[in-house]
């Protein structure tokens, strides 16, 4: 997933990593935060629950523009995540080893 820390900013500090899921798919889990979906936000669908802090997580397109705004900037990817980022979401096998999404 793309995840993206807002905190009164277009755009944030970002990275592609593993989330994970509560069961009712309204909590979400990344790095040890904590993540709650909300509706109406500006510029973010999600809040970290300990700091209140708004986040955007998404997706990750094929294309790797994952940024809520554009722009198609490098992006960090965690290496538990990074093999699976570049062959089975961008499709560029020959890839999988750097760290950065463009």
């Amino acid at each position: 997933m793309y995840i993206e820390r807002k905190a009164n900013e277009v755009t944030g500090t970002a990275r592609i990593g593993r989330v994970t899921f509560s069961k009712t798919l309204r909590t979400m889990y990344y790095d040890g935060k904590e993540f709650i979906k909300v509706k109406g936000g500006y510029k973010y669908n999600c809040i970290e629950i300990a700091t209140t802090e708004p986040y955007w997580i998404s997706g990750c397109k094929k294309n790797g523009d994952d940024t809520l705004y554009g722009g198609n900037i490098p992006i960090e990817i965690d290496g538990d995540v990074r093999e699976e980022y570049w062959t089975k979401i961008r499709l560029k096998p020959h890839l999988q080893e750097k760290n950065t999404s463009n």
